[in-house]
């Protein structure tokens, strides 16, 4: 490729905003968050979380529509069996659809983005929460270890016709330790209150920027976030008992049945639910092997509305990580989640129907791409937005032998360890992409080209 890494997104991104990504427009009274959700057959929902005590109108090109309630003014009930955590917020959750082809929306006084029929401009996150939990402890109270607000705010700035978020939103779990400034005084545990300070206040920027289609994470299962996803995320409408209030029904909370977006030009993306499955594999006797075997089959199934589709999850199934052995130090690679090539593998060798060419992801907290000579998607990591990254480094190039899956034969790797940013990626024909790697500033750092199942990159690693 001939093209430079030059930093494009530098003008777009005032001064302010890069002095300043602590601060954030008002919203108007009582509106806590607002944003446009991107659902099945590409149904955009305009959602509203109030502390107000009652929904405020949707106006759609001028129109007044009423919103309906989504959850009622309520705070997230305790779980049996979670740990105590502190009283939260009570807050109400609004909805309304937007129809096709709308040209302004508005909630209260406030502007909503509206979807286009065919996107252009792309941007990618994931992995966006700042952790606490368990020993490990961000100082979610510092802009540099936690620059959530920073990534989004450059990456509104790119100026995006759609953001797509590869899931794990909230990670605010434990309170944090008494003997750590750093995150003094964060909220914590799985009320509104954590899910505000993990995510809808440092995206604001982003959210006010465009539509959003939301993957599900391993944070959003209904023993950890579940509760939070199923109220203010979740693209479906809400149904009491599958909301993960209860664990008796976690078997209904766990799962959802994927669904195509359409992107115009022949074009779609499948969005599938992993949030469930897990790293260490998937024994037969596993009901969730059966689950996740279905989610394959109407993945399949919705493919077959497009010439080019691009899935999106939140565990990857053809990517590395890293780990390095703390006595000896010696750094080994991991493939793709256990658990799904388990049970996608029960009715495809190959993992991913031969009809999908791209799969985006995250749960690995670096900035990743692998393209394949055999018939594999490329795959995308974006797992690198805020959370606390992986510093493992991954090689240049793949060992001998190497694969990230059975069969998955690596012929182009490129990687970035330890930095925190956004992709993106722009339409530049039917079955083709350019992908822009870039930093928390707006500062491009690689750029890759995508033609049907294939990509290459500039820089196999970012330094």
């Amino acid at each position: 490729m001939t093209s430079t890494l030059m930093p494009r997104l530098a003008v777009l991104v005032p001064a302010a905003i890069l002095a300043g990504c602590a601060s954030y427009a008002p919203q108007p009274p009582g509106i806590e968050s607002a944003f446009v959700v991107i659902g099945e057959n590409g149904q955009a929902s305009a959602r509203v979380i109030t502390t107000g005590s009652a929904c405020p109108p949707l106006q759609v090109d001028g129109k007044l529509l009423p919103m309906r309630v989504r959850v009622p003014m309520s705070s997230i009930p305790a779980r049996a069996g979670q740990p105590h955590t502190p009283p939260s917020t009570a807050v109400l959750t609004c909805e309304a659809p937007i129809p096709a082809g709308t040209y302004t929306a508005r909630a209260g006084e406030l502007a909503l983005p509206v979807p286009k029929a065919q996107p252009q401009r792309i941007v990618v996150i994931g992995d966006t929460g700042c952790r606490l939990k368990g020993k490990e402890f961000q100082d979610c109270n510092d802009p540099a270890a936690f620059p959530f607000a920073r990534v989004a705010a450059s990456a509104a700035a790119f100026k995006p016709d759609l953001v797509i978020h590869v899931g794990d939103y909230h990670y605010r779990e434990d309170p944090c330790p008494q003997d750590r400034p750093g995150c003094a005084g964060s909220p914590y545990g799985y009320g509104y209150d954590a899910w505000a300070a993990d995510f809808f206040t440092p995206a604001q920027k982003l959210l006010a920027a465009a539509p959003w289609v939301l993957a599900r994470g391993n944070h959003e299962n209904c023993s950890r976030g579940g509760q939070g996803w199923w109220r203010y995320l979740d693209p479906r409408p809400f149904e009491a008992g599958r909301d993960c209030d209860d664990p008796a029904n976690d078997g209904a909370g766990d799962y959802s049945d994927p669904y195509a977006v359409p992107l115009g030009g022949d074009a779609q993306l499948i969005v599938f639910d992993t949030a469930n499955t897990n790293w260490k594999g998937l024994p037969k006797s596993d009901p969730r092997r059966a689950r996740y075997a279905d989610t394959w089959r109407k993945v399949e199934q919705l493919a077959r509305g497009a010439a080019y589709n691009i899935a999106v999850d939140h565990h990857p199934l053809f990517a590395f990580g890293a780990n390095r052995d703390p006595k000896s130090g010696a750094a080994t690679l991991f493939g793709g989640d256990r658990g799904l090539l388990d049970a996608f593998g029960d009715v495809d060798p190959g993992y991913l129907p031969r009809s999908i060419s791209m799969l985006l992801s995250g749960h690995v907290h670096l900035w990743e791409q692998l393209s394949f000579s055999s018939p594999h998607p490329t795959q995308f990591v974006a797992g690198f937005s805020g959370t606390a990254e992986d510093i493992v480094p991954l090689p240049a190039s793949v060992p001998p032998g190497q694969q990230p899956a059975p069969g998955a034969v690596v012929e182009a790797m490129s990687s970035w360890i330890d930095g925190f940013g956004f992709m993106t990626m722009e339409r530049t024909g039917p079955d083709a992409w350019q992908v822009g790697v870039w930093d928390r500033d707006g500062e491009r750092k690689n750029s890759c080209s995508v033609k049907g199942r294939r990509s290459q990159c500039e820089v196999a690693q970012v330094k």
